[in-house]
């Protein structure tokens, strides 16, 4: 078993390290390359492609880092990217990119969306209801995105202020939908007061730990975990990075140590110093470990279960009737262009569907199988 769960996570990080490879030439690898050099290269990309079996992994690790561009504006072309679902959907039929090409439609929609929000705002009675925050927001199908249902954190005052004021636009047209806030994903710009003026470009999470410092020069660790409620891991990267040597936004009272413990106190550095107005702090990038790519294992498991049953259902309500060897042949060819299922796994879902009464057994010939409609 540790063997096979060894094969199953080099799997996992070769497709990721595909998908890695791809995010970087999307974010600035093409930068100023001519539309031929882009074809080239994308086109190198696809070979490579071709050689993976199991392509809906490929697809879990595109779709993440596919929405962390996307959403933090960091493409390279809408064109280059355009192009390389293009070359996927070719490859891999339209159901491989249908979720990844919803995602490009909500980021249109969303765009229309609030050039119709800021002139609902304008003509509010209230004066400057957002408190002088640009307020932008990106809406999320479903389905399409790799969200979280855990993610949240307790937003500042002046900005859940804000949020609920979009949240009352974007449902008074819109019964029965509902919004969930992904803090996680987003970002923020902060205008900060040192010895001079800078523009703090950071994450959501960030943002809610920094303005913290607007009613207090110091904050321990508790104290910023009780107040944000953010996730512990995600509080403890942040911290570290707006305490690093790179930054030092903020100052540590223990800095010797590596990690961030519980009884460290942070202090707000209004000494701080760069020669950039604009200064981009990004988060400390951790490789997915193993915990996180163990969750990832099984949500593709629990994808693939579907599937296999969603295949079965199909053959089996076309043909009626099929021997056993043969519905695990044609299950498997309809799914290799996504993955190649394993014929032990195709047999339990087929003793799944019987149990469910999809299909049963002859009697004539226990072998076969028989389709109820």
């Amino acid at each position: 078993t540790q063997s096979r769960s060894s094969a199953a996570s080099d799997v996992y990080k070769r497709q990721e390290y595909i998908s890695l490879f791809i995010d970087e030439k999307l974010r600035k690898g093409l930068k100023g390359a001519s539309e031929e050099e882009t074809e080239r290269t994308l086109d190198k990309v696809m070979m490579l492609f071709r050689f993976i079996q199991e392509k809906d992994v490929f697809e879990k690790y595109y779709k993440q880092h596919l929405a962390k561009r996307l959403l933090l504006g960091r493409s390279v072309s809408d064109d280059a990217e355009r192009g390389m679902i293009a070359k996927l959907k070719t490859e891999c039929g339209y159901q491989f990119t249908s979720k990844l090409e919803g995602m490009f439609t909500d980021m249109k929609t969303s765009s229309d969306m609030m050039d119709s929000f800021k002139t609902w705002v304008t003509n509010m009675d209230a004066k400057d209801p957002l408190g002088g925050i640009d307020l932008n927001v990106s809406v999320l199908t479903t389905g399409f995105w790799p969200t979280q249902s855990s993610a949240n954190c307790i937003l500042p005052a002046e900005v859940a202020k804000c949020c609920e004021i979009f949240k009352n636009f974007y449902l008074k047209d819109r019964n029965g939908r509902r919004l969930t806030w992904q803090t996680n994903m987003g970002t923020a710009e902060l205008r900060a007061f040192f010895a001079k003026k800078h523009e703090l470009n950071v994450s959501t999470y960030q943002m809610c730990i920094l303005l913290l410092f607007n009613s207090s020069p110091n904050m321990s660790y508790k104290e910023i975990l009780s107040t944000t409620g953010i996730p512990i891991p995600d509080l403890k990267r942040n911290l570290l990075t707006l305490s690093s040597p790179k930054y030092r936004i903020l100052l540590r009272s223990n800095e010797q140590d590596k990690d961030i413990a519980e009884e460290d106190v942070f202090k707000f550095n209004d000494k701080f110093r760069s020669k950039l107005f604009r200064v981009k702090i990004l988060a400390v990038v951790q490789k997915e470990t193993v915990k996180q790519r163990n969750v990832t294992q099984q949500k593709i498991d629990e994808d693939r279960k579907h599937q296999i049953e969603a295949a079965i259902v199909r053959v089996m309500k076309a043909r009626k009737k099929m021997e056993h060897s043969n519905l695990i042949a044609e299950v498997t060819k309809q799914l290799q262009s996504r993955f190649r299922p394993n014929p032990i796994i195709i047999k339990k879902r087929i003793e799944s569907l019987i149990e469910r009464e999809y299909l049963e057994r002859s009697k004539a010939d226990r072998k076969m199988y028989q389709y109820l409609a």
